[in-house]
C-alpha cells in the first residue's frame, strides 16, 4: 500500500468528538437505538423521530465525511445508498450509462426499476467509458477498479466529458474505500459505496453510505432516505463506527499482503490471467499510480477450469468460500457462478489479515493438490 499523504484525516477520524465532549461524557460515541425523542415543539431543532435521523447515524456521518471529504448519509446496505443515489438523480427520458462490467446487483436494479420509469439505460465497459458518447446522459455510473475484474478508467477524464455533457457522475468506491480513493476530488458529483465491506471489516453488518459536496443532492438523498424509510439501525451504525476506527491500519496489512500474494501468483506455472492493479505489468498500474493512494486488497486470478478454481478452494484452509470481500478474514469465490463475464476458472480473491507467509503457504499447497 501506498500511503496517502493526507495521514492527518486518519487522525482526525479517531478524535472527531473532541470539541464536543464534557467531563464524563464517553469517549466512543454511545448506541442510542430510541426510535422516538422528546418533542414538546417542532420547531427548535434536536431529534425528532428515528426515520428522520438518529444519534449514533450522526456519529458514523461525521467519521466517513472526514474520510470522504463531502457530507455523508448513512443507508442499511451497499444497495440502499446506490438505489438512493440513482433515485435522486435520474429522470425519466434521460439516458443512464452503467459499466456493464461492475457489479451486478446495479445492473439489475436498473433493469428493474429504472427502465420501467422511462429511464434509458446503456451499458458501457470500464475500459472504454473514457470515449464513449454521453450526449443526452443524466447519469454518468462508474465503478473503478470494476468487480470483479478490477479494470479502471481515470475519474477526473470521464467527468469533465460526463459534465460538459450535462451529466451528473456517480462513483462506487466499495473496492478501495476512501483510504485509498477519493473520488469527490477528482471531480464525481456523488460517492458511492457498500460499508458492509471493508469500513465494517469483520462480516457481521450490512451498511452502505452516499457521499457529496453538493448541498441540493444532499438533500434530496436525504429526502430519500427519509420517505423511503431506507433507514439504517442504531446498532448497525455503532458496529461500523468500530471497523472504521480501525479501517486504515488494516487496509495497509491487506494491501500489503495482497501485492506479495499477487506476485507470487502471476509466476506460478499453474495460474494464468492475474488481475492485480499493483502490478507493474496489469493494465490498470498506470491509471491507478495516478488516482489511487494504493492498489487494494482485491486479485483477480484463472485456474484452467471450473473444476480446478472449486478444487482450490475446497483445498486452501485460509480463504472462506464467500461473496462478499473487504473482512478480517481472506476468502476466494468463483465468480462465474454468479454470472459475470469472466472465464469459468477466474476467482476473485479478497486478501484478509492473515499473516501473509501462513496464507501464502495455503494457498500455494492447494495449487499443488
Amino acid at each position: 500500500m501506498t500511503r496517502n499523504s493526507d495521514d492527518r484525516r486518519f487522525a482526525e477520524l479517531l478524535h472527531h468528538r473532541r470539541d464536543r465532549l464534557a467531563q464524563g461524557d464517553p469517549i466512543t460515541p454511545p448506541l442510542v437505538s430510541a426510535a422516538t425523542y422528546h418533542l414538546p415543539r417542532v420547531d427548535q431543532g434536536g431529534f425528532m423521530y428515528g426515520r428522520m435521523s438518529m444519534p449514533t447515524w450522526e456519529e458514523v456521518e461525521a467519521q466517513l465525511a472526514i474520510l470522504e471529504g463531502g457530507d455523508c448519509v448513512s443507508f442499511p446496505s451497499g444497495m440502499a445508498a446506490i438505489s438512493a443515489a440513482l433515485f435522486a438523480s435520474v429522470s425519466a427520458g434521460k439516458r443512464v450509462v452503467l459499466p456493464s462490467d461492475g457489479y451486478y446487483t446495479t445492473r439489475l436494479f436498473a433493469e428493474g426499476f429504472l427502465r420501467p420509469f422511462g429511464v434509458a439505460v446503456d451499458y458501457v465497459a470500464t475500459t472504454a467509458v473514457e470515449a464513449a458518447d454521453f450526449t443526452g446522459a443524466g447519469v454518468v455510473y462508474l465503478e473503478t477498479p470494476s468487480n470483479p475484474f478490477l479494470d479502471v478508467c481515470d475519474i477526473a477524464a470521464v467527468a469533465a466529458r460526463a459534465h460538459a455533457a450535462g451529466a451528473v457522475v456517480i462513483v462506487d468506491n466499495t473496492t478501495l474505500t476512501p483510504v485509498l480513493q477519493r473520488p469527490l476530488e477528482l471531480g464525481a458529483d456523488i460517492v458511492v459505496a457498500a460499508d458492509t465491506k471493508a469500513p465494517g471489516g469483520h462480516s457481521d453488518v450490512l451498511f452502505g453510505h452516499v457521499a457529496t459536496r453538493d448541498a441540493a443532492v444532499l438533500q434530496r438523498v436525504k429526502d430519500w432516505r427519509k420517505l423511503s424509510g431506507a433507514v439504517p439501525g442504531a446498532f448497525e451504525a455503532w458496529l461500523v463506527h468500530r471497523g472504521l476506527e480501525t479501517l486504515e491500519v488494516r487496509m495497509e496489512r491487506m494491501c500489503a499482503s495482497a501485492a506479495v500474494i499477487a506476485a507470487r501468483l502471476a509466476a506460478h506455472g499453474r495460474v494464468r490471467g492475474v488481475r492485480y492493479p499493483g502490478l507493474a505489468g496489469d493494465a490498470a498500474h498506470a491509471v491507478m499510480l495516478r488516482q489511487a493512494g494504493g492498489f487494494g486488497f482485491l486479485i483477480g486470478m484463472e485456474l484452467e477450469s471450473a473444476e480446478a478454481a472449486e478444487r482450490f478452494l475446497a483445498e486452501c484452509p485460509y480463504l472462506a468460500r464467500s461473496t462478499s470481500f473487504g473482512s478480517t478474514h481472506s476468502a476466494g469465490e468463483r465468480r462465474a457462478r454468479w454470472g459475470d463475464a469472466v472465464a469459468e476458472g477466474f476467482i476473485r480473491l479478497s486478501i484478509g489479515l492473515e499473516p501473509v507467509e501462513a496464507l501464502w503457504a495455503a494457498m500455494a499447497g492447494a495449487l499443488e493438490r
